[in-house]
């Protein structure tokens, strides 16, 4: 404690500024990048209402395959995660 009782006031450094920064710029990229979806839902047809995993969406986007995925398309194995499910869709749990 300082004169009187008092503790010292705290002045930020060059580090706590930095690290304030960075702690800034983090939260406005997961404010900007947390808008509405920009992917393609799922069409709500009888044949995309049942699929209830990654190899039942490659077996007509696959690669060679009849509507395959567009080139640079993500390798991720949760195609829900990106495209919205039908509406009615029976093929699992709805997250």
């Amino acid at each position: 404690m300082g004169e009187h009782g008092m503790r010292p006031r705290w002045r930020p450094g060059r580090r706590d500024v930095a690290f304030l920064a960075v702690v800034g710029a983090v939260i406005t990229a997961l404010v900007v990048g947390s808008g509405e979806r920009t992917t393609k839902a799922v069409p709500d047809d009888a044949t995309h209402r049942v699929v209830t995993d990654h190899a039942a969406c490659l077996a007509c986007h696959g690669k060679g395959s009849a509507r395959p995925q567009p080139p640079g398309h993500t390798r991720a194995v949760q195609c829900f995660q990106c495209h919205a499910q039908p509406a009615h869709w029976i093929g699992g749990s709805k997250r």
